[in-house]
């Protein structure tokens, strides 16, 4: 009975935690025990952490709160919350650590009170968080991440394939919408932290962080007023000797894109049939900017540089964006396809450089590595 029991709440908190569409759904305990509301942290970029007041990574309480007092003031906000479950190094009520932290630390981020992070009490903030960001593992290059990874593997050898709290002081950061962005371990120097947040709190930084190629679609038409605005970005985009050597044409016209996708169906069938969610052959975006370019040549790094202001206007407007060179190809090859060109009007002189598939996203996709180590500096 007492086994059936102890499912039947494991399986509660992680629907619980699960159903959440945002981390502004949750509700949690102050050091008072009232419950507060994370929507009163709309708008702000947070990072939340599991603390102990006994553990060997305790003096990050110090780099926290110099995080914080450097740029509370430009939106930031850490949210504490003490857990003692691992190796019982957060001790005593939630009243005498706060005293402990403010007496030895003296910190000024809010408090939460305790919680637990793993395991079937775990907060469902807290199963929201996982979900979202399991862990990725320790650098083993540093010290103390092979460190950390050495003892847990002795406790667990598969410690790794799981996303449970590895140990106290991991963060996560949540950007201003609610997105949760990055998980890090405790072993995380927090020059690095920094960065990421320097970024999040800059709101252009951010915009361009949080761009993605955006591959699914709600079946909504942008405005036109908004297709405006974000042509007008494209074409405030730097180009040499102020030439402008491109010509845009924005399609809102669904038939249009209907019927040409008509002509793709016939000429890929196969193609087609492998996609169940198969509507365009736009990534199913319910609108188009097209770029030309002089057909001798010349214009394209201009062409791209417009193509960037575009696509960053449209993530700053809520909008998703994706470039395609594909269709591209199938329209300049495919004689039946004629009639869609022709709509566009496009000179004799110029042809289509690439197509930016725009509209509402219906997904959130996550962000693909970056290659860093092909940056050097010239010093």
């Amino acid at each position: 009975m007492r086994r059936v029991m102890t499912i039947s709440l494991i399986l509660a908190m992680c629907v619980l935690g699960m159903s959440a569409q945002s981390i502004y759904d949750f509700k949690v305990k102050d050091d008072v025990g009232k419950d507060v509301s994370l929507a009163d942290y709309r708008g702000k970029v947070l990072l939340i952490v599991n603390t102990a007041t006994r553990c060997g990574f305790t003096p990050q309480y110090k780099e926290l709160e110099a995080l914080y007092e450097k740029y509370r003031a430009e939106g930031l906000e850490i949210l504490d919350f003490p857990c003692n479950q691992f190796g019982a190094q957060a001790p005593g009520t939630i009243q005498e650590i706060h005293q402990f932290c403010t007496a030895n630390f003296d910190i000024h981020f809010p408090q939460f009170d305790k919680i637990d992070v793993n395991g079937t009490g775990e907060s469902p903030l807290y199963t929201y968080l996982k979900a979202q960001k399991g862990f990725s593992g320790f650098d083993l290059k540093d010290q103390r991440g092979k460190m950390m990874d050495e003892m847990l593997r002795k406790q667990d050898a598969g410690y790794d394939k799981k996303s449970d709290i590895k140990w106290n002081f991991t963060k996560f950061l949540v950007a201003r919408d609610g997105r949760v962005l990055k998980r890090y371990e405790p072993t995380e120097n927090m020059s690095d932290i920094e960065a990421d947040i320097t970024l999040e709190l800059n709101p252009v930084l951010s915009n361009i962080m949080a761009r993605r190629s955006v591959r699914k679609y709600l079946d909504k038409p942008v405005e036109h007023e908004k297709l405006e605005v974000i042509v007008r970005c494209g074409i405030n985009a730097p180009s040499g000797m102020n030439r402008q050597p491109w010509l845009i044409r924005v399609v809102e016209d669904q038939k249009l894109i209907t019927s040409v996708t008509e002509v793709y169906k016939k000429a890929n069938p196969d193609q087609v049939s492998r996609d169940k969610d198969f509507k365009n052959m736009f990534r199913n975006a319910p609108n188009l900017i097209c770029v030309c370019t002089p057909a001798k040549g010349g214009g394209d790094l201009d062409a791209g540089l417009l193509g960037e202001n575009i696509m960053l206007a449209a993530q700053s407007m809520g909008l998703g964006t994706c470039c395609l060179g594909g269709p591209v190809r199938f329209l300049k090859t495919n004689p039946d396809s004629k009639f869609f060109l022709d709509r566009l009007e496009i000179p004799e002189d110029y042809q289509l450089n690439y197509i930016i598939a725009i509209g509402y996203p219906d997904e959130q996709p996550d962000a693909k590595p970056r290659d860093e180590s092909k940056v050097k500096y010239i010093k």
